[in-house]
């Protein structure tokens, strides 16, 4: 496997049977769909694991579904039967939406070789590949979270960052979210952007055919948002998750200083000791 963080539906369908090789189908309701119900119950790769973004989570915060304490993740990696020295590949319902916060999670927490499905579950099953509503009984194993702080901004460091512009921090929700021209979705946050951040809608880096964009054009498309791709970035959404979709980007393009602002928007909008900004930027 190499460091790209993608592979494709024939990839993960040559090495479905591999014994070393962990299957996770990422879940998350959309924020505008909250009693969306997930289609694993019914129907997922086969072998693959169900993980809960808002049950693997903190559960002692006010925010939803942050970052876990490393003991905790652990555990409920060794109750899905994820361990130390596997691949682990992540895909979900919808191609690109919380696989790539469940991607950059076990990365954060020391997984080595964890990949996003190109296309995820949309694109495997128009491919007519395999599928099963069976849940699969896999052994315990013992993860080793080794939580890379470097990975996670929180509300002080972005802070200073938008005071001080130590890093770009670049937001994934919509050009008119960003504006404050567009209501948030969830109740009691303020309309805006940070200050001095730069936009950047998740939905650019993904094809009509629901794969990533990837060389030039992808290049391209984060240097057309002002992005430096030489400096730092922390890169922010509504709820952390977004957010990593954009860290997937900077890793299909190499770059290494990258770390997601856990909170996000919902943190920093439902503050009152916060600035935000409204318009273009």
């Amino acid at each position: 496997m190499s460091e790209h963080p993608l592979v494709s539906t024939q990839w993960l369908a040559d090495h479905l049977d591999s014994p070393d090789l962990a299957v996770v189908n990422a879940w998350m309701p959309p924020v505008t769909h909250p009693d969306a119900p997930p289609v694993y119950p019914n129907a997922h790769i086969p072998g693959a694991v169900f993980f809960d973004v808002n049950e693997i989570c903190d559960k002692t915060s006010d925010l939803p579904h942050m970052l876990p304490a490393p003991h905790v993740f652990s555990s409920a990696m060794r109750k899905l039967g994820i361990g130390d020295g596997q691949t682990i590949v992540v895909y979900d319902d919808f191609g690109f939406y919380s696989a790539p916060r469940v991607w950059w999670t076990l990365r954060t927490m020391g997984a080595g070789s964890v990949y996003v499905l190109d296309g995820g579950f949309p694109k495997w099953r128009a491919e007519q590949r395999p599928e099963t509503d069976d849940v699969p009984r896999k052994p315990q194993s013992h993860f080793s979270s080794r939580l890379n702080h470097g990975a996670v901004a929180n509300l002080s460091q972005v802070k200073r960052s938008t005071e001080t512009k130590d890093r770009q921090v670049l937001d994934a929700r919509s050009a008119e979210r960003f504006a404050g021209t567009a209501p948030e979705p969830r109740a009691g946050l303020r309309p805006g952007h940070m200050p001095n951040a730069l936009n950047l809608p998740f939905t650019r880096l993904i094809n009509d055919d629901g794969t990533f964009r990837v060389g030039p054009e992808l290049e391209a498309i984060y240097k057309d948002a002002g992005v430096d791709l030489d400096k730092p970035i922390t890169t922010t959404c509504g709820s952390g998750v977004t957010a990593a979709i954009l860290t997937l980007g900077l890793t299909v393009l190499g770059v290494r200083d990258v770390s997601v602002y856990d909170g996000s928007w919902t943190e920093w909008g439902g503050r009152n000791d916060t600035e935000v900004v409204t318009g273009e930027p």
